[in-house]
């Protein structure tokens, strides 16, 4: 069986990650995966075990443990490519964002998955949470406020930008001015992902 081939996207929330990923995957045959939607799906999920914690951590703006994120991203990737064995590359968005979740990941899937690259979404804090307010008011997003919006972000620069510096230190990030237009940053994926 094929390894899957996986490509990290890390950025703040509200970089663009999600937009980006989508036209990505209609133009280079990626699957799409997100951390974050897959920890909601899981949250809200009736039957769940892990759904009122996933919950509290969400509501805090913290990490959910590594453990439940890992076994969701797996399972995800196991369920694609059952049903399509050409469905092996992957952009998962939002993962690892921290230390616990690298060494998680190093440890469940050495051997078992190919991590080609970080794509890399930098744009400042502001744009960032101006932009998640925006989308608040129509996603229907319990973690669209300011208030959860302001943990976010500190989670991000104390927790996953030290995370995108060690594969810096790698020369395995692809770093992309993210608060440009939609249009503008994809045109500099089209470029990376022609590598």
């Amino acid at each position: 069986m094929v390894k899957p081939q996986v490509v990290f996207v890390l950025g703040g929330p509200g970089a663009g990650k999600g937009t980006q990923c989508a036209r990505i995957v209609e133009s280079y045959s990626y699957t799409h995966l997100s951390a974050g939607d897959l920890l909601r799906e899981e949250r809200s999920r009736k039957e769940s075990e892990f759904g009122e914690l996933i919950d509290n951590y969400i509501k805090e703006g913290k990490i959910v443990p590594v453990e439940i994120t890992i076994n969701l991203l797996k399972k995800a990737m196991d369920e694609t490519m059952k049903v399509d064995e050409k469905s092996f590359r992957f952009l998962i968005d939002g993962f690892p964002r921290n230390e616990d979740n690298l060494r998680g990941w190093n440890k469940v899937m050495d051997g078992k998955a190919n991590d080609k690259f970080v794509l890399f979404f930098d744009c400042s804090n502001e744009v960032c949470i101006d932009r998640c307010l925006e989308r608040g008011k129509s996603s229907g997003r319990t973690d669209d406020n300011r208030e959860i919006l302001e943990k976010r972000i500190q989670t991000y620069l104390q927790s996953t930008r030290p995370i995108i510096k060690q594969y810096e230190q790698q020369g395995k990030v692809h770093t992309v001015d993210a608060s440009r237009s939609v249009d503008e940053v994809f045109a500099d994926y089209r470029l990376i992902f022609r590598i």
